[in-house]
């Protein structure tokens, strides 16, 4: 797209929701790091997401997990949001910290636990009429550690059941977003370790059901955006958790580790017209920060998915097809290196400008006073985190 004017249209347009525990204490399995200033309750959460829609003007929704932010009025909740310009984006479930869960939530041998998980997954639809939320996002940390810890085909048979009991609650505006992961908490065999599975038990679900691709939730290695543009090709993809990883599943902000992963991900989004609204890909961050600022660290990540947006919107897509039609291999990739490196920050900043923002917002926020008085005002209770 060489359009500057169609470039910053694209940028206006784009959507990035962020997570509700993004703004809570999060930390390692050894530490979970306390912070000043951290929201006591999903009603601050809102108050936080709505300072990172402010300064980058792209963020308007926010993901709920439920039960961190089960409040006794979800109507409440949600004029609350849209008090301060925002609205509820996806209901996350949680079939993962209860000890009931210690040999999995809808896979489980014990058909009580998986009535208990189901009916869990049942609640969050409840809560999506209640609050407008158009999209249900599962995870789950089914799976065994161990060869002969239980049938893999019978774990496949129960989730497919459960799933499909969860599918026809769903309205007609509403969909299942179902998310995989390679390993963790299960380390012999995750019962939805990869998006062949997650794409089987969709496709055999129906049009409202499609896949999470999670950045984090890969093997080293992995060709991501080989998924994403297959996804895409299949009209698949629901949805992304934007984050970034060293290892494994680290929740790093996006793009800090891999920005040219990053890119090139959202080079085959543009190509495959994942922006366009028609395609209804929603882009949510799924991140904890857990030594940095959490705004601060949630307005870097906005601003780095949009630098790796405008930098795909670069791409000289006529120049590129010509390449790889005659086979032109540096051609090609000259074509691609040639968007990635050019430096979008003045574009972006333009964008901003003229929707009325500031330039830069990480630094607008930070000379806002804002993190200095969320932390003098949110003094006494307690803090939200994980499991709050």
């Amino acid at each position: 797209m060489s359009d500057v004017s169609a470039v910053k249209a694209a940028l206006k347009s784009q959507v990035i929701e962020t997570p509700s525990w993004g703004y809570g204490n999060s930390g390692t399995r050894f530490k979970v790091f306390a912070q000043p200033g951290v929201p006591r309750d999903p009603f601050e959460k809102m108050e936080d997401a709505a300072q990172v829609h402010a300064f980058t003007g792209v963020a308007p929704k926010v993901s709920l997990h439920i039960p961190w932010d089960r409040v006794e009025d979800y109507a409440a909740l949600t004029r609350h949001a849209e008090g301060l310009g925002l609205r509820i984006g996806a209901i996350n479930s949680n079939v993962f910290q209860d000890d009931d869960y210690k040999l999995g939530s809808v896979t489980h041998p014990d058909p009580k636990v998986r009535r208990k998980a189901t009916d869990h997954l049942l609640e969050c639809v409840d809560i999506m009429d209640e609050t407008g939320s158009p999209d249900l996002k599962l995870w789950f940390s089914d799976g065994t550690n161990y060869p002969g810890q239980d049938d893999i085909t019978a774990r496949q048979d129960r989730l497919a059941e459960a799933l499909a009991e969860v599918y026809e609650r769903l309205g007609d505006d509403q969909r299942m977003l179902l998310e995989y992961k390679l390993f963790e908490p299960a380390f012999y065999a995750t019962d939805v370790p990869d998006w062949g599975t997650a794409y089987a038990h969709c496709l055999r679900l129906g049009p409202k059901a499609q896949v999470v691709v999670d950045t984090g939730h890969h093997a080293p290695g992995t060709n991501i955006e080989f998924i994403v543009a297959s996804l895409l090709r299949a009209g698949k993809l629901g949805a992304f958790d934007f984050n970034s990883r060293f290892y494994a599943d680290d929740d790093l902000m996006a793009g800090a580790a891999d920005p040219f992963q990053l890119f090139r991900i959202m080079h085959e989004v543009v190509r495959n017209d994942g922006l366009k609204p028609e395609t209804n890909v929603n882009f949510m961050l799924d991140q904890c920060h857990n030594i940095e600022a959490k705004i601060p660290a949630v307005i870097r990540s906005v601003a780095n998915v949009q630098e790796a947006t405008a930098k795909a919107l670069l791409v000289d897509m006529a120049a590129l097809g010509a390449a790889q039609r005659s086979g032109d291999v540096l051609a090609a990739n000259g074509a691609l290196m040639d968007a990635y490196n050019t430096d979008v920050r003045p574009l972006l900043a333009e964008v901003r400008e003229e929707l009325g923002l500031a330039r830069d917002p990480f630094a607008a926020y930070l000379a806002s006073g804002n993190q200095e008085r969320i932390a003098t005002a949110r003094v006494g209770g307690e803090q939200a985190g994980w499991g709050a």
